[in-house]
This record gives C-alpha cells, sequence and structure tokens, in this order.
C-alpha cells in the first residue's frame, strides 16, 4: 500500500474536512452524541477554522492514489513541548502504518520538540491503543465540558 505524507494546501481543505467528518461518526459513535459531534465538527473545522490551522500550525496530509486518506494537526513548539491536536485516518486505512507515517513527520516537522502532547477521550479506545503503542505515556486525567457534555479526557505525553 502506497501512500505519501505531505503538508495540507488550501486546496486540500474539503478533503480533510471530509476526512474528519467520517473518522469522528466512526470513532465516537456511541461514544458522543451524533448532534454533538456535527456541532463539534461545524465550529472546529469549517472553512474558517481550517485556514487558520493552515496559517498557524502544521497540518499534514496522507495521500494514496490521488485521494486524501488521513490527516494530522500540530501545535508549534513552545519551550520544547508541542500538542499534537489531531490525527485521523479514513476507516478503511487505519492500521496500514499511515497514522504512524503521520506521527513522525509531524515529529521531523516540529523539529526542537522534547515532549510532545495529546488528549484522547477515555472511552477512545482505539485512540489509546494507537498513542500507547507510539510511546505516550499518560500524564493525568480530568473531566472537560465538551459541548455541554461531560468527557472523560487522558492528556499523554510522548518524550521525543
Amino acid at each position: 500500500m502506497m501512500y505519501s505524507i505531505r503538508k495540507m494546501k488550501k486546496e486540500d481543505i474539503p478533503h480533510v474536512q471530509h476526512v474528519a467528518k467520517v473518522s469522528w461518526n466512526d470513532t465516537y459513535e456511541g461514544i458522543i452524541p451524533f448532534d454533538v459531534q456535527e456541532k463539534f465538527l461545524q465550529t472546529y473545522y469549517n472553512d474558517t477554522m481550517m485556514e487558520m490551522r493552515l496559517e498557524r500550525s502544521i497540518v499534514l496530509v496522507s495521500e494514496m492514489d490521488g485521494k486524501i486518506v488521513g490527516f494530522a494537526n500540530f501545535s508549534p513548539v513552545k519551550k520544547g513541548k508541542g500538542k499534537l491536536m489531531a490525527i485521523y485516518i479514513l476507516p478503511p486505512y487505519q492500521g496500514k502504518g499511515i497514522g504512524t507515517s503521520l506521527l513522525q513527520e509531524g515529529i521531523s516537522e516540529l523539529e526542537t520538540v522534547k515532549e510532545l502532547y495529546v488528549h484522547v477521550e477515555k472511552d477512545n479506545q482505539i485512540g489509546q491503543a494507537f498513542y500507547n503503542a507510539k510511546g505516550f505515556q499518560k500524564v493525568d486525567e480530568f473531566e472537560e465540558d465538551f459541548e455541554g457534555m461531560k468527557l472523560q479526557t487522558i492528556r499523554m505525553v510522548l518524550k521525543v
């Protein structure tokens, strides 16, 4: 399975939005109500927010046969610390090394990062398994208000 990783371009926004929606709906089915997912996606993945992500952070896409099948979004590094804001792969392409490649490329792009943080919803077993397999360690757990509902969130760190 051949895929490539590259920086996102403005014309990729609709494709990244599609990956976000399909992946969110798949990942959070039975965890976060559909209407809450949709509200989140409309707020944080609308065109304006995606353009801001493109300007202010690192967004990488994974492309296969001319189609974007995954993406990852990293915050800039401050004092050696960076954050993995999002990493999503379309369900049929999960488990094929794409997420690992996106993570590795993002770490390379962050150059001065010493610690990479991520937040993962406690019931997101697939996400937790991925981060654990990549060497992330649990830092703490907290409850957050997510679009009006309470979620248990785990904060993890990868020492680079």
